[in-house]
């Protein structure tokens, strides 16, 4: 079916939500705020995409056929792209359910591709359930940027979201250091986080395939990994690891199991495995995230202690000025 030429409309944008660091309008360049001219409604199937583009930053948002917008080439996450699981696959049913409702709140992303067609940036899902839900066109703001800018954008939206992994996310972070020469610091700038948590992200590569497959699908997750990179024999990683998703071990039992196979620990207790509060648990993995080093967090009905660890005086200088607020 040919689509029809939709007419250029600037529409109210949603209010967006606090940035991550320095946020998504950082990698954008500036300039002059350009309106989108209108367009003749003679039904060509390029005329939408011949709209003009701002060459800066723009706010205006435009109604683009779906079949001219083409993927992500720097999409980040690995879920509910190509074969998507079924918990994936749901959710995007029910947000092709409200879509076809309420239509799309928020819109999309994209920058001008070859032959009048867009290249996606942001909102691949919103993308696909628009598709699912039979929309011919989707709500876009088009934006001039680079490739290294529309990877790092699609990054600093996924982390804002929360929706990225930590073996997607370190896949992420290597792909801006190897694809366009980023530093480890300058990967840290843009996406808000210290140099020695993005090199923390991109030791888990290292880790074999056995036991990326468990991040992947979130068996085991950042707190985990870092504890069996400490494995002082490669060879032991799998195993262990394997064990550590059967016993559905805690990162406590799991720094334990790791003592011992190192050689540095206690034989293992008779008695039953102590029991970690699972709100204790995910505070301690994101306490560990966001400062980059070990935390761990003893918790007894509501009173204990946090303890931070440290590897190195540059560590502690970094951590204690994120404790003051700096």
């Amino acid at each position: 079916m040919t689509p029809t030429a939709e007419r250029a409309e600037a529409v109210a944008v949603p209010e967006k939500r606090r940035a991550l660091g320095r946020g998504l309008e950082s990698l954008l360049p500036s300039g002059p705020r350009v309106v989108p001219a209108a367009v003749d409604s003679t039904p060509q199937a390029t005329s939408i995409s011949q709209m003009p583009v701002a060459a800066g930053r723009t706010d205006e948002v435009i109604q683009i056929h779906l079949d001219l917008i083409d993927k992500n080439p720097y999409q980040t996450r690995v879920l509910e792209r190509d074969q998507p699981s079924e918990e994936g696959a749901s959710t995007l049913q029910e947000l092709a359910d409200s879509i076809r409702v309420n239509g799309v709140i928020q819109p999309i992303t994209v920058r001008p591709g070859e032959n009048g067609r867009y290249i996606l940036i942001t909102g691949e899902r919103r993308w696909r359930a628009s598709q699912i839900a039979g929309k011919e066109t989707v709500p876009a703001i088009a934006k001039r940027v680079s490739d290294q800018q529309a990877a790092e954008m699609t990054v600093v939206e996924n982390l804002q979201r929360q929706d990225l992994n930590c073996w997607e996310q370190a896949n992420a972070f290597a792909r801006l250091s190897k694809q366009f020469g980023l530093t480890q610091e300058q990967i840290g700038q843009q996406v808000g986080l210290s140099r020695e948590t993005v090199s923390n992200y991109m030791r888990l590569l290292r880790l074999p395939d056995s036991v990326s497959q468990y991040l992947q699908q979130n068996k085991l997750h950042f707190s985990e990994a870092r504890v069996l990179l400490t494995l002082s024999d490669p060879g032991m990683v799998p195993k262990v690891a394997e064990d550590a998703v059967k016993q559905h071990l805690s990162v406590y039992e799991l720094e334990q199991l790791v003592s011992r196979v190192n050689g540095l620990g206690p034989e293992p207790e008779q008695h039953r495995a102590r029991w970690v509060d699972p709100n204790v648990r995910a505070a301690q993995r994101s306490l560990e995230e966001v400062l980059g080093v070990r935390v761990r967090i003893r918790d007894r009905k509501g009173k204990g202690k946090i303890v931070i660890e440290y590897s190195s005086l540059e560590d502690f200088d970094r951590v204690v000025g994120m404790l003051q607020g700096k």
